[in-house]
């Protein structure tokens, strides 16, 4: 074969090879990029059904805690604070299975999310084969989108349907169940802080009633009604005759000395045995040298003191208690939290979803990323088999 030939033949097979390549690589960009850009036309362009979307706006506050910056720093003016914590709460649980099954009592969310409005690939159950509630759960937390800026602790709720009605009425009963639920959670705090307290009453209250009828008891018992105080009286009435046996000795003793004779001198020294036997008779009441059974009041008095202190401290507990049912009180009503509605759910007179041109030149920029990608790959192999 002659050179010219060689050529000719060689010149052919790399044409036939660079017409290969550029159908493959034409097969590749109908594959990755023209077939994917015109279905996304089709479905975002005709198939894909509007969807209304509906937003509010809600801040959790509570009236104990401080606030430093914007809209915050408003809301501190007017006396209350936010409540972060409450906040998360609060979204958890309008996200919540028990959240979907309260707004499902009183709007059909299978029927709203079914409607013929929507497309095949966006509604609830579209081929009737699950109709759970928990496919149901599934399809809502789609529906239901909430976002919190930390900075002004305002919560934004978007609830997504197929007609504006719809969606409006989601976000409403969203918001209605959620003030529901801060005023379960306020009616619980304030109920258990304020029965604690109460419970705190109630335990001084029969304890005060049990030395009270402790000290009663005794009172019938032992025949006195304050051993301490008649102790004194007893002592005091003692000191009184010491001091008439004390001058009755000294006149007998003055009669003794100038009229040994007097007829004075037995009806004094009886006077004085008389007040002495008196003196040793109130003295054994006070100490307990008596030989009768009573006990004495020296002993009343041990197991009087020790009952006066019980009701003595009793009273104490029961004053203490009563000031922390009042304090408890007070801070229930403290610790309110309160959701204060910024912006209404609204009703949109337009669908802002799908975003149609968007997503299909999204889908249009990801085929070419992804021909582009592939088409690199392919040279690569084929240079390494060449």
């Amino acid at each position: 074969m002659s050179s010219s030939s060689l050529f000719f033949k060689n010149a052919k097979i790399r044409l036939e090879q660079i017409r290969t390549h550029a159908i493959l690589r034409n097969k590749l960009f109908l594959l990755t990029v023209v077939l994917p850009t015109v279905l996304s036309i089709l479905y975002f362009g005709i198939i894909k059904s509007d969807v209304y979307v509906s937003e509010s706006r809600f801040v959790v506050r509570s009236p104990e805690r401080p606030v430093q910056t914007g809209l915050g720093a408003i809301i501190q003016g007017a006396g209350f604070a936010r409540a972060l914590d409450d906040t998360y709460s609060v979204h958890d649980y309008m996200l919540s299975r028990d959240a979907l099954y309260s707004v499902n009592r009183s709007f059909d969310l299978r029927q709203a999310f079914s409607r013929k409005e929507a497309d095949l690939f966006s509604r609830f159950n579209p081929l009737g084969i699950d109709n759970s509630f928990e496919a149901l759960f599934l399809y809502y937390q789609h529906r239901v989108e909430i976002n919190l800026n930390v900075s002004s602790s305002i919560s934004t709720l978007r609830t997504r349907a197929f007609t504006a009605t719809d969606s409006r009425e989601l976000n409403e009963l969203l918001l209605r169940r959620a003030e529901e639920l801060i005023n379960k959670l306020n009616e619980r705090g304030r109920n258990d802080l304020i029965r604690y307290a109460q419970q705190e009453v109630n335990v001084a209250q029969q304890q005060l009633r049990k030395t009270a009828l402790a000290l009663s008891l005794f009172r019938n018992k032992n025949g006195v009604f304050d051993p301490v105080g008649q102790s004194a009286l007893q002592l005091q009435q003692v000191a009184k005759l010491q001091d008439e046996l004390i001058a009755t000795k000294t006149q007998l003793a003055q009669v003794t000395a100038f009229t040994p004779e007097s007829p004075q001198i037995p009806v004094l020294q009886q006077r004085v045995s008389a007040i002495q036997s008196e003196i040793d008779t109130e003295t054994a009441k006070i100490t307990g040298k008596s030989t009768g059974s009573d006990p004495s009041l020296t002993s009343k008095a041990v197991e009087y003191e020790r009952l006066s202190l019980d009701r003595s401290f009793a009273e104490k507990q029961l004053a203490a208690a009563m000031a922390s049912l009042e304090q408890a009180r007070n801070e229930a009503q403290r610790k309110q939290l309160y959701l204060e509605r910024i912006v209404q759910p609204n009703k949109p007179d337009i669908a802002i979803e799908p975003q149609r041109i968007r997503a299909i030149l999204t889908t249009l920029a990801v085929g070419v990323v992804v021909w582009g990608i592939l088409s690199m790959l392919f040279a690569g192999i084929r240079e390494h088999h060449d």
